[in-house]
């Protein structure tokens, strides 16, 4: 089969896999937990899980000077930035507003693609990002009021998120991985961001204890972490082979799936125009083409 066909695949793996980590940064956050210890956790379940792929792929585990500029940039912009505005947000808006509002990444990281000559436009591609943001709109729109309008000032905060990870796919598609593949890259990434967030955790007074019992938050920051991790890998991955749109497609499933993920999980119920969106947004998929491929750095 066409290298396009597994890419996709790996889209739609990536979307779902992802789309479930809303509902779980949601659940983790019910008891209190604050965005700077669960980040901390988050980074060192991701170092483990990375780690242990690395392993059993007989990697090796060095760091270049490249890939250490790499990984400073991505544990930044790629996770304590937009890792903190999504605590702080999902603890005040609906798990399922939160997969919607994740699908803005394209919007925001077309036009960066198309300054940085990543990328193109053509009219197909257009329409495609058009029927993903009419998918949204779905959504969105027929049942589009908050259950509390003091929510309404969240909005901004939650979209922090999306514009920092638009950033970072497009330095990915740009600049390239510091010559790492993608599981050392997020390996190295995840390690440094514990090691940067770990003093605001302790001082901030937001450090959370690894010690038993373990409730039902501990184990979805757990779960969320690990499927992070690997998702994170992925999305690295699919934006140096494919370009920072195409892997930023991966927000419309993501916003599908995580209204499913949020229906399933916390029992929030939607309208059946969610169904109609779904189907307009895997056919503004299929006409996001990916660019002319490049080989990821070894």
């Amino acid at each position: 089969m066409s290298e396009r066909f597994w890419m996709t695949v790996v889209l739609v793996l990536l979307g779902v896999g992802w789309g479930s980590t809303q509902s779980l940064g949601k659940m983790a956050v019910s008891t209190g937990f604050q965005h700077f210890g669960l980040i901390f956790w988050q980074t060192v379940i991701g170092v483990v899980v990375l780690g242990a792929v690395n392993l059993l792929r007989r990697k090796s585990f060095a760091l270049p000077p490249a890939g250490l500029r790499f990984a400073v940039v991505i544990a930044l912009i790629g996770t304590i930035i937009p890792n903190s505005t999504f605590y702080m947000s999902v603890a005040h808006l609906p798990g399922g507003i939160m997969s919607i509002l994740i699908s803005t990444i394209p919007l925001m990281s077309f036009p960066m693609a198309v300054a940085l000559g990543t990328d193109r436009v053509t009219r197909a591609r257009l329409l495609g990002l058009c029927l993903g943001l009419a998918g949204v709109a779905l959504i969105a729109l027929p049942e589009a009021s908050l259950p509390s309008a003091a929510m309404v000032a969240w909005l901004p905060v939650a979209l922090i998120g999306p514009l920092f990870y638009a950033m970072e796919g497009n330095y990915v598609a740009k600049w390239g991985t510091g010559g790492m593949d993608a599981v050392q890259a997020m390996f190295w990434a995840s390690a440094l961001g514990a090691v940067m967030v770990l003093p605001l955790a302790w001082f901030s007074g937001q450090w959370i204890s690894p010690m038993p019992p373990y409730g039902t938050p501990a184990l979805a920051l757990l779960l969320s972490s690990a499927l992070h991790a690997l998702m994170y890998a992925a999305y690295v991955w699919l934006a140096s082979k494919a370009g920072a749109v195409f892997a930023s497609q991966s927000s419309y499933i993501v916003t599908g799936s995580g209204v499913l993920w949020a229906m399933l999980l916390l029992g929030e119920r939607f309208s059946n125009w969610i169904w109609a969106a779904m189907a307009v947004m895997l056919l503004g998929l299929f006409l996001v083409q990916p660019r002319a491929l490049k080989p990821l750095e070894a």
